[in-house]
């Protein structure tokens, strides 16, 4: 008797949206709560106007504040800015490692259809950029999104190694270099240096004020075309250290996501609990340089266009991820805890709508700060925009609720997934199990 034939293998499952129930709530949490911080830090900085004001302005400003504005100021710098989008870029690389490992796992190709997934968001992100806010990052995590194919194969320690270079290496020899090469180029050693960093300087004030004024008040067209000038002439020609630092910061959620430290973080809580100490001590190092160097240069002590500052690059990054960690590994923790769980799971519903509500909140802050809204630009102290801000957000996590409790995605979600499958998925919500796809920014 002949052996029975050997069955054929199943073929790979066709790429598709997954279940409800494949996502990961502490996740969403995550993105949730990066998103709030990153609302803060885009409000106080740039909607603000702080971003294109002039020194002199910035220490008037500081001169006659409150002692309550000037704390708002400070804890801003040290547990907001930078800190939040280096969580949101982590979540980035993880969420890339479970699309992989689902892909993976039904035997499907992750190439094509990551591909097409950021090839829709750069889309989004472009018009996001041009036709509201020159801050848009997903223009950039689209582009950078590519180069995490490159490492999708190597193995943890390279990944560490890369990251770890990428993060603290290469903005530092980046910012050096931008600073060294027009000295080369234009001759005049340090003397001929320093004239040409005070023309910079000097256009780059220029045009700030040109910008501000276009916002403060300036029709709608007349803030696009601002927008597009002053991101194509001087806000594009320092992001060569930020791109770095960003596909580092990914290459360590993606290998966090492929070790499952979050898919069985309760198998990993010793973990997460070295994590926060080590975290905490790091961050609290570059927290006080930090404090200790915006203290010296509002006295007067340290001219902060002083070329030295660059070396304090790989500090800054120190804070910043280091404080991310303290972020990451203190919710996981939490989370863990049933009355902790409840409260944060409030978050997921604006985690799991990210890209719908990072798109809201520039329209809101648009209407709210710029010239052809309320004009509320450079009126607001920092502790009332800090205020409105988280009381915007409050209104976000509502109405996330609310919209998620009627329909599967939310708007932009469903037109990202619609575009890069190529036919439009089932929006409202029926008795059928929840479809959704896990967010990757």
């Amino acid at each position: 008797m002949s052996p029975p034939p050997t069955p054929l293998p199943a073929p790979p499952s066709e790429a598709r949206p997954i279940d409800a129930s494949e996502r990961l709530d502490l996740l969403d949490v995550l993105r949730g709560f990066a998103l709030c911080g990153v609302f803060v830090s885009n409000v106080f900085g740039w909607f603000s106007g702080r971003a294109y004001m002039q020194r002199a302005q910035l220490e008037a400003a500081m001169a006659s504040a409150s002692w309550l504005d000037t704390a708002a100021v400070y804890v801003s710098g040290t547990l907001v800015s930078g800190k939040f989008i280096t969580l949101f870029s982590f979540l980035f690389g993880l969420g890339f490692s479970v699309q992989m490992i689902r892909a993976e796992a039904r035997g499907a190709a992750i190439a094509p259809l990551y591909m097409r997934r950021l090839c829709v968001m750069f889309l989004i992100g472009a018009a996001h950029l041009f036709g509201l806010w020159l801050g848009d990052i997903l223009t950039t995590y689209a582009v950078l999104g590519f180069a995490l194919l490159l490492f999708r194969k190597r193995a943890d320690k390279t990944l560490l190694i890369w990251a770890a270079v990428l993060i603290f290496a290469m903005p530092l020899v980046t910012n050096v270099l931008m600073k060294v090469v027009p000295m080369l180029v234009n001759g005049g050693g340090a003397e001929g240096a320093a004239e040409a960093a005070k023309a910079a300087m000097e256009r780059s004030n220029q045009a700030r004020a040109q910008t501000l004024e276009a916002f403060t008040h300036g029709t709608y067209f007349e803030v696009v075309r601002a927008n597009a000038r002053y991101y194509l002439g001087h806000f594009i020609q320092g992001m060569l250290p930020v791109l770095f630092a960003l596909l580092g910061r990914f290459l360590l959620g993606f290998m966090a996501g492929r070790r499952r430290l979050f898919h069985d973080a309760p198998q990993h809580l010793g973990f997460f609990r070295k994590l926060l100490e080590w975290s905490l001590v790091l961050g609290a190092i570059g927290s006080a340089a930090g404090l200790v160097l915006q203290y010296m240069m509002r006295q007067k002590m340290i001219d902060p266009q002083a070329q030295w500052l660059v070396l304090m690059t790989p500090v800054r990054q120190l804070n910043e991820v280091g404080l991310a960690a303290v972020y990451v590994s203190g919710l996981v923790l939490l989370f863990q805890r049933e009355t902790w769980r409840r409260l944060l799971l409030v978050l997921a519903p604006v985690g799991r709508m990210a890209l719908t509500n990072y798109l809201g909140e520039t329209v809101i802050s648009l209407f709210v700060y710029y010239g052809f809204g309320l004009g509320l630009m450079g009126k607001l102290g920092p502790t009332a925009s800090i205020g409105l801000t988280l009381a915007i957000f409050c209104v976000q996590v509502a109405f996330s609720h609310w919209w998620l409790a009627r329909f599967r995605f939310g708007p932009a979600e469903w037109v990202w997934r619609s575009l890069t499958y190529g036919k439009a998925q089932p929006m409202r919500r029926t008795g059928a199990p929840e479809v959704a796809t896990a967010t990757a920014a």
